[in-house]
């Protein structure tokens, strides 16, 4: 059985999980889960995140409606971050853009490659 605990957290507990669209692989975003994040995850397939700023639990989509579903969690091969597989509904931004990664750099200027939704 799988053991959050088996994983590797930085000093405040917590370890990095990129959010990948499940059809199409797009990145979607990054954010941060502790243990009881990762659990909160597996138990009812609803992506739950820790926030940082809030220092509290965000389950994705609660407040927006732009949910995540946890279609597969992944390990990486230092047990230092994670990847999640996910049915993304709507933005998965909180700029409305669908990604979270809409700035390229280009010939070295910042261009916006993405413009948020309707």
């Amino acid at each position: 059985m799988f053991d959050p605990a088996s994983l590797k957290y930085d000093a405040n507990g917590l370890i990095p999980v990129i959010a990948q669209d499940d059809s199409s692989s797009e990145v979607l975003m990054m954010a941060w889960m502790n243990a009881e994040a990762i659990a909160r995850t597996l138990q009812t397939g609803r992506v739950t995140y820790w926030s940082r700023s809030r220092k509290s639990f965000w389950i994705k989509g609660e407040s927006s409606g732009h949910v995540q579903e946890l279609v597969e969690l992944r390990v990486d091969c230092d047990r230092d971050c994670l990847l999640a597989l996910v049915r993304q509904t709507g933005p998965a931004c909180h700029t409305n853009r669908r990604s979270c990664f809409y700035t390229a750099i280009r010939e070295g200027e910042e261009v916006e490659i993405m413009r948020p939704m309707a």
